[in-house]
């Protein structure tokens, strides 16, 4: 036990290291019923909950327009992860499911008192991350939304975190647009703007192989190497993503960002 009283534990292999548990809290998913939270969100949660590094009061309420129960949704959610350690099951059993429009009211009075109950039965204590995997026109209504009945702020003890999956806009001015929009209802330390791919492990081992290998290390510059090339080796085509494509196009959904990423870690 920790001096918090958090139980400590080991993040890769029981008894080596050790490392604080997240404190009690609700995941709440905007897209829960689409394709990021199916084949990412989802898996990476499950292997948090494997790890012991989600705490035992811990929660997930889906977001979104398709028509789901909440035994609808904990279906999805087993089979996105059909190996899952035993921690899964507990939180599958705690997490539930809200169909509606992303920016009606109704929504979100339905998510304030699901939120209600879970703090309530599960002492979750007003802990709360959204986590918008939305097509990116909503980042903005959703955030103004959940200002509007109050959900963009904690109780005492508590915490409201707003996490927004990239694009970021489309260009600087929308970028600019969007923050604003953000900064009506959210402060920036409560803002979290991510990429699911960026700082993936196998990308970060391009370093290693770059400057911690003898071979490599005095042959990777300017003088040995002629060009580099980047092959993006997809295995899952465009599938239910076609609207969403439509908008971003793959230049801005993967090139910018993740082959930006590699690029710059192979010319380091």
């Amino acid at each position: 036990m920790s001096a918090t009283g958090a139980t400590t534990v080991n993040p890769l292999a029981e008894g080596l290291e050790t490392v604080k548990r997240a404190p009690p809290g609700v995941l709440v998913v905007f897209g829960a019923s689409g394709d990021l939270t199916h084949r990412k969100l989802l898996p990476s949660l499950e292997r948090l909950s494997r790890r012991r590094l989600l705490p035992a009061a811990f929660a997930i309420i889906g977001v979104a327009r398709t028509d789901m129960s909440d035994d609808g949704f904990r279906d999805l959610m087993a089979e996105a992860v059909p190996d899952a350690g035993p921690g899964w099951a507990e939180i599958i059993k705690n997490s539930v499911y809200i169909s509606g429009e992303y920016a009606h009211p109704d929504t979100f009075k339905k998510l304030q008192r699901r939120l209600k109950e879970i703090d309530d039965a599960l002492g979750t204590g007003s802990n709360r991350t959204y986590y918008l995997a939305t097509i990116p026109e909503m980042f903005g209504d959703v955030a103004l939304a959940l200002g509007k009945v109050g959900l963009n702020k904690a109780e005492p003890g508590g915490a409201a975190r707003l996490v927004i999956e990239k694009p970021f806009g489309r260009d600087r001015a929308t970028a600019r647009e969007l923050d604003e929009t953000l900064h009506k209802v959210f402060n920036e330390d409560q803002i979290y703007r991510i990429d699911h791919y960026l700082g993936k492990e196998t990308v970060q081992n391009v370093l290693a192989l770059r400057f911690a290998n003898a071979i490599f290390e005095p042959l990777w510059t300017r003088n040995y190497i002629d060009h580099v090339q980047i092959t993006v080796a997809e295995t899952v085509g465009v599938e239910k993503r076609g609207s969403f494509y439509e908008r971003a196009g793959a230049l801005r959904d993967i090139v910018q960002n993740h082959v930006m990423q590699v690029l710059s870690l192979t010319l380091m």
